[in-house]
């Protein structure tokens, strides 16, 4: 038995699983994740003996080609139709509905953000306190707070400032602000606030279209070297739905394994069948 060798692989693992934990609670990033788990596997490839489901598994090389690959920049359209400050809010009408979009960039010199124009924010012409503004008497408390001379332009439509989000965010990161603000559209800027494109709703559930086959291989890497391979652990994939099962010798590890699973690309949810491990001395 080497003791140093199974001492140094104890460490990574709780290494690992301090990562894990610290990032359910917002201490720690998917990408400390990654990185942990990586160093568990490098670990284990440099070490004399072969670990359980580890043989003959191709190495993920470079941080990226995980299944944690799918950024807002991998799902994001670049072609974005895009309004400037003094568009008049028909032509404004007639691109949401031509491009049946239900919302345009406003840009300022022509490629920063300055706010975004919605269905919403044109619908809300029609409501009884903008009646005063289309008969041409705004009120002074009136909800624009801006000269009347400008019409119905983007500037006084939009709403600013716009809720934006940068590339390399992940997807459920684009998920929340989504969801958070009530909105069907995100900005994609650079850090200088130019735009580089737009993410939907839409656009974000294209990563569930990723094939069952896909799902599985990624999630067997993932968990080999903490649970091992089959028989120890198994895993299959259907609709999205991974079922994990066997009986690996790490069951403190479970809880980590699934948890990693559970963040893999096009995962809807996890399903744990880990049977027990027999109690010793059962079956003599």
């Amino acid at each position: 038995m080497n003791t140093r060798r199974d001492a140094h692989t104890d460490a990574m693992l709780r290494h690992l699983g301090a990562a894990y934990y610290d990032s359910l609670h917002g201490r720690a990033s998917k990408t400390d994740v990654a990185r942990a788990l990586r160093s568990l596997e490098d670990g284990l490839d440099n070490q004399p003996g072969e670990h359980p489901g580890t043989a003959g598994r191709p190495r993920r090389t470079a941080p990226g080609h995980g299944p944690w690959r799918h950024r807002v920049r991998d799902v994001m359209t670049t072609s974005v139709i895009t309004v400037d400050r003094i568009t008049p809010f028909k032509e404004i009408a007639t691109l949401l509905a031509d491009h049946k979009i239900s919302a345009v960039p406003v840009l300022s010199m022509g490629r920063k953000v300055a706010g975004v124009v919605s269905e919403a924010d044109l619908l809300h012409m029609e409501e009884p306190a903008a009646r005063s503004y289309r008969l041409g008497h705004p009120r002074r408390q009136h909800w624009w707070k801006s000269d009347a001379h400008l019409g119905y332009t983007a500037a006084k439509l939009m709403t600013a400032p716009a809720i934006t989000i940068h590339p390399d965010a992940t997807i459920p990161a684009a998920a929340r602000l989504l969801n958070d603000h009530r909105i069907r559209r995100l900005p994609v800027v650079d850090p200088g606030g130019a735009l580089i494109g737009i993410v939907s709703r839409s656009d974000l559930l294209t990563v569930f279209l990723r094939p069952d086959a896909e799902i599985a291989d990624d999630a067997r890497q993932m968990i080999a070297p903490l649970l091992g391979g089959p028989p120890d652990a198994t895993v299959r994939v259907r609709s999205g739905i991974v079922t994990v099962a066997g009986q690996p010798g790490r069951p403190d590890l479970v809880p980590v394994a699934l948890g990693l699973i559970a963040d893999i690309d096009g995962v809807v949810t996890v399903l744990d069948k880990i049977s027990p491990l027999a109690p010793a001395g059962a079956g003599e």
